[in-house]
């Protein structure tokens, strides 16, 4: 729970700067923290004046990159000629900044993937009014030469007057980071028209596609195209039909129209805002007057206007690293041998063989972009794989310590594939940027937070007591599949003993660990 002097706003809105959070960047005075996701971390800000903004502080690893940082200015002045009513607009940056940062104006308001995961589905008439303020953003985003490349949930935060679109054509910044040249995509699976799982140029149609299967999501609480790994997602996206069960009936034409799978048969922005003109359900009149959505959302809305007001800690007690303005980028996981040249694509011979290679095979494997993605049920991603009974030897030891409780003991958890992560807080698998303490997998070993450090243990002797000294003592930041190993969260309060019961053939096969959690209570 957010304490003071953060106010007490929603702790699903605000978490408290971490002690390895910077406390100002480019003279913006941070508060808290929104999130955190595959390109970086978000941050409630303040300007000198008082005015709030969320400030996104890119990765250390994108920041060592020169390739990346070249796109990501020459999309941050991009974003900067978009002044639509429906989207985030950019005032500040640091495009030559040691870390890359951009600022935008602060939207009260949680995201669609919040809203959705928090209430269910959202009525019909809601669901139009989404669609049309989204789809008038897009038609700004398209006319200033921008497509957005990753239209999802997430990326779309809901106020009191309307939908906000935000991190417009930033997803075309990360294509040039060599995590893309080894096969991997730039997006998030469900919401992916097929041309983007095949390779080929996004365009104006395929933000209409990712808007089709945001709306079928929002409007039914499932993708069109299921909640299984991204892989099977993007091969249902090329080849199948979508399924709209769930989905008011009034809705299905014009989602099935944006989900054509030829981008040409799509409609345009401005068709789809007068079809929802015409749209029994909103009554000819397109207005976020007041009771345009659900009782308990506007709650939840309101949640996010309570803004927490800038910690006051004199400069005496600051320590060195909240003192900083940025850290010095420092690279988090050393890519594998041979991992940053970009692979040769073997001759194409038809779309289904495109489809495998990509989706089946190294390539099936994403870099998501925002915190919030749709959840896919635990159950589902527990059970991708048996669950047999550990034998005693291979469970890390839950003997505490003075100063620690346990939180889960042995917990036993299965990632389906690499675009799922093992969420050390819940005790759950969760796809990729979903939870800020947490365990992903790439390449034959584990990978942590930015500022998570763990410690592989000796044989036998992966205790509590061991892991709270060699933290200290021997730090790592990844972890080859095979070790007993633990450590500790971001925050520096929480402590995880991990054994790998199952270590993975591929990034596509299972991987089950046990894990223990402990938390410092002195």
């Amino acid at each position: 729970m957010i304490t003071e002097p953060f106010g007490t706003p929603s702790p699903t809105a605000f978490q408290a700067l971490s002690p390895d959070d910077p406390r100002e960047v480019g003279g913006y005075r941070l508060c808290a923290r929104l999130g955190a996701g595959g390109m970086g971390r978000v941050y409630l800000a303040y300007t000198p004046g008082g005015r709030p903004v969320a400030l996104k502080v890119v990765r250390p690893e994108l920041a060592e990159d020169l390739e990346f940082r070249s796109r990501f200015a020459q999309e941050v002045a991009s974003a900067r000629r978009i002044h639509g009513l429906y989207t985030a607009q950019v005032v500040d940056s640091g495009t030559d900044a040691v870390t890359p940062w951009l600022a935008t104006t602060y939207v009260p308001g949680p995201s669609l993937h919040q809203v959705i995961h928090r209430h269910g589905p959202l009525p019909e008439r809601t669901v139009l009014l989404l669609l049309a303020g989204i789809a008038e953003a897009l038609q700004v985003i398209h006319l200033a030469g921008v497509v957005h490349r990753d239209l999802k949930p997430g990326n779309v935060l809901v106020a009191a007057d309307g939908p906000r679109v935000i991190d417009f054509g930033i997803a075309r910044a990360a294509d040039a980071h060599p995590l893309t040249a080894t096969g991997l995509r730039i997006g998030s699976p469900g919401f992916m028209a097929p041309e983007q799982a095949l390779g080929l140029p996004a365009t104006p149609a395929t933000d209409v596609f990712a808007l089709g299967a945001l709306i079928c999501w929002v409007g039914s609480g499932t993708s069109p195209f299921g909640d299984g790994p991204g892989a099977t997602a993007l091969y249902r996206a090329v080849h199948e039909e979508p399924d709209l069960t769930g989905l008011p009936a009034g809705l299905h034409d014009l989602v099935r129209s944006c989900l054509a799978k030829a981008p040409g048969h799509r409609p345009g922005t401005a068709q789809l805002i007068e079809w929802v003109r015409d749209h029994p359900a909103t009554g000819g009149e397109l207005r976020f007057a007041e009771g345009w959505l659900p009782q308990q959302v506007s709650t939840t809305v309101l949640g996010h206007t309570d803004l927490p007001t800038t910690p006051s800690v004199p400069d005496a007690d600051l320590t060195p690293t909240a003192r900083v303005l940025l850290p010095e980028p420092t690279r988090l996981m050393e890519p594998a041998p041979g991992r940053r040249a970009a692979r040769r694509r073997r001759p194409v011979r038809t779309p289904l063989l495109v489809t495998a290679a990509l989706l089946v095979g190294a390539g099936g494997t994403f870099v998501l972009l925002d915190l919030d993605e749709p959840a896919a049920p635990d159950s589902a991603a527990q059970a991708a794989a048996p669950s047999p009974t550990p034998s005693p030897s291979l469970s890390p030891s839950t003997s505490a310590q003075p100063g620690y409780v346990a939180v889960h003991s042995d917990l036993e958890l299965t990632s389906p594939d690499s675009s799922f992560e093992f969420d050390l807080s819940a005790g759950k698998v969760a796809p990729q940027d979903a939870s800020t303490w947490y365990l992903g997998r790439h390449a034959g070993e584990f990978y942590l937070p930015d500022s998570s450090v763990a410690y592989v243990a000796p044989a036998d002797r992966l205790t509590l007591d061991e892991c709270v000294k060699g933290i200290e003592t021997r730090p790592v930041s990844t972890v080859p599949f095979g070790s007993g190993f633990c450590l500790r969260s971001p925050a520096g309060t929480d402590i995880a003993l991990v054994r790998a019961v199952s270590p993975a053939a591929s990034d596509d096969s299972p991987v089950r660990i046990i894990v223990t959690t402990y938390r410092r209570t002195a």
